[in-house]
């Protein structure tokens, strides 16, 4: 047991008055709380940073407060691990600026997801996104400069190149998204420790992995690090693992990144249709890491927040959304 979760352990035992049978004073439930509160240590074999300011961490705050100290102990599995930040609203600048000074006060590298392209998820429950080609332009130079210097992954823009594949995203807007997926990539490839990764999709959505070579080279992969693969989807790692050969194969031997953070039990097997927006009885899957027993594979990375909503579909917020109940129940099945 590290010495993190040690700290941890006691500071609920402390909380709860275990040794004794009587309830803790003031002061020794304070002392357990900023003890259980200390900055979370990454995971083994993940150079990530960590979010000391989370909705896990803060949901374990209150659930502290409230005498919740076991479902605070189990959400610590998502609290403890490394997720990407998705820079929302105009001006992308402060969450990132934000997260590349924490990480480089613990000598991490900031996980980032750029997802603002015009005409985001054909007007669905992800809909949004720049209003034109010049305000994604703008967009995505702040992003970059946001950056800087500093060590950073960026997933590029979830769904896009799949929504031209599926033809969810209209042919009248396939010219200018290529050309904007290029620039970007471009653009954030001028940043000197930055990696991008272009995203395509998952196993389920475009089962034929050949169709996506053509689009994701017309999008800028050559240029980029590579793809990414199951971003906020349940799929297994064995079948991401397949899938992504195949398409690095198209590829030329392109390595991609695959998002693990909810895919422990693999995809609800009903109601495919909706089996993408807050399955029931899923968990988390293997922690982020860049240990993948895998050349191709870079990283496991956590893309989609855990706990966050896929929409306002099985009783959920909208997209986004912190979902304490959800997010616990993941936390409690994980194997991890």
């Amino acid at each position: 047991m590290s010495r993190y979760r040690i700290l941890v352990a006691a500071a609920l035992l402390a909380a709860t008055g275990c040794s004794s049978g009587a309830g803790p004073d003031e002061a020794t439930v304070a002392q357990g709380r900023a003890q259980a509160e200390a900055a979370p240590a990454p995971a083994p074999g993940s150079p990530f940073w960590v979010d000391p300011e989370s909705d896990a961490v803060r949901q374990i705050r209150l659930w502290q407060g409230q005498g919740r100290t076991a479902d605070a102990q189990v959400l610590r599995r998502i609290a403890d691990r490394p997720v990407a930040v998705w820079p929302s609203g105009a001006d992308p600048r402060p969450r990132i600026r934000k997260a590349v000074e924490g990480a480089a006060k613990n000598r991490r590298t900031a996980l980032f997801v750029a997802y603002n392209i015009p005409h985001r998820d054909c007007g669905k429950y992800s809909a949004g996104g720049a209003s034109d080609v010049d305000g994604y332009r703008a967009w995505y130079g702040a992003f970059a400069d946001a950056i800087g210097d500093a060590p950073a992954v960026v997933v590029l823009e979830p769904d896009a190149v799949a929504h031209m594949v599926d033809g969810c995203t209209t042919a009248d807007h396939h010219a200018e998204r290529y050309q904007l997926l290029n620039e970007a990539v471009e653009h954030l490839k001028k940043l000197p420790r930055t990696k991008v990764y272009l995203d395509a999709g998952n196993p389920s959505w475009i089962p034929d992995p050949g169709s996506l070579v053509e689009p994701l080279r017309r999008a800028g992969v050559d240029k980029a690090d590579g793809f990414a693969l199951n971003v906020s989807n349940f799929q297994t790692d064995e079948s991401v693992r397949a899938y992504g050969a195949k398409v690095s194969q198209g590829l030329d031997g392109k390595h991609f990144v695959m998002d693990t953070s909810r895919n422990g039990d693999g995809p609800l097997r009903d109601d495919r249709d909706q089996a993408w927006c807050n399955p029931p009885g899923r968990s988390l899957g293997a922690p982020p890491s860049v240990s993948t027993g895998d050349p191709l594979v870079d990283a496991f990375l956590w893309i989609k927040r855990p706990g966050d909503s896929d929409g306002p579909c099985r009783g959920g917020p909208s997209a986004g959304t912190w979902w304490p109940d959800y997010a616990l129940g993941l936390a409690k099945r994980a194997r991890y």
